[in-house]
């Protein structure tokens, strides 16, 4: 039986026995869990959870979790937006700067040895989350005359000037480069993209950056689909089901706390992930 591989992991392609499908539900539940309460997450744990808890080789596993995360989150995006918290002009704007990006990304990431890229990105997400910490520090929202910042209208929305819109599309592309290149949907990358650049609260930036993984995700997938082998239904549904069902329950638990909560919850995850990856990488 083939191998899949993630990084310097290998895992074997097991047949979806009932077992399989029960744990394809709930390793979807905490996919759909992750997305609704951090933003993010969605494909940094739904491609090891494919390939080592279902033994899907990792090209079906990639293009598996960006249908799926692609379409948990433009279903958070449209149950969240009940709220108020989702910005769709800035969403759709840096979602389209990955879009078109992500495939560069992913040629980048073919041309480099597995274990190098999966170093680089857990560096990168050390970075990201100190930044993001650093950030909290001064207050919730990113100072607009810090000159990454957008200007911001009377809401504290991003005002839609050529500036801004301009600064979103160069970090939704950097964001979709590096996207493309480490084979994920990007949440942990767009989340800090919004907040740093877009000038929002934790709250507006977990919400939109929902509509940007979905806008992300449809390019990633066009890019992986061609490698993809032959796509397990049933896995795919039931994880479909649960990663739906747990973004209904992460966006209902995020309502009820308070944002320097999420703000640790999202930075603490991506410390996890990157030493996790760290260790298991070079051990």
């Amino acid at each position: 039986m083939p191998d899949g591989r993630l990084g310097g992991w290998t895992a074997k392609t097991k047949s979806m026995e009932p077992v399989m499908l029960v744990a394809a539900t709930a390793f979807g539940l905490i996919v759909g869990l992750s997305l609704g309460l951090t933003g993010g997450g969605g494909s940094i744990l739904a491609v090891p959870l494919l390939v080592y808890g279902l033994g899907i080789d990792l090209r079906t596993a990639v293009a598996m979790s960006l249908v799926i995360v692609g379409a948990t989150s433009l279903f958070g995006a449209v149950i969240q937006a009940r709220s108020g918290h989702v910005l769709w002009r800035a969403g759709l704007v840096l979602g389209s700067g990955g879009i078109v990006v992500a495939p560069l990304g992913a040629m980048a990431g073919a041309a480099l040895p597995d274990d190098a890229v999966v170093l680089m990105f857990a560096v990168l997400m050390l970075i990201v989350g100190a930044q993001v910490i650093r950030e909290g520090r001064g207050g919730e929202v990113p100072s607009a005359g810090s000159g990454l910042a957008c200007t911001r209208d009377e809401r504290g929305h991003p005002e839609p000037t050529f500036a801004c819109t301009s600064k979103l599309l160069a970090a939704g592309a950097a964001t979709g480069f590096l996207s493309g290149l480490f084979g994920v949907g990007g949440g942990f990358l767009l989340v800090p993209a919004l907040l740093l650049v877009g000038g929002v609260s934790m709250q507006y930036a977990l919400a939109t950056s929902l509509v940007a993984i979905a806008v992300t995700s449809v390019s990633g997938f066009i890019s992986n689909v061609g490698a993809a082998g032959s796509i397990p239904i049933a896995a795919s549904l039931l994880f479909a089901a649960g990663s739906l069902a747990g973004m209904k329950a992460g966006a209902a638990l995020k309502r009820r706390l308070p944002s320097h909560i999420l703000r640790t919850i999202f930075a603490g995850a991506i410390v996890i992930v990157a030493g996790y990856m760290v260790v298991t990488t070079l051990a």
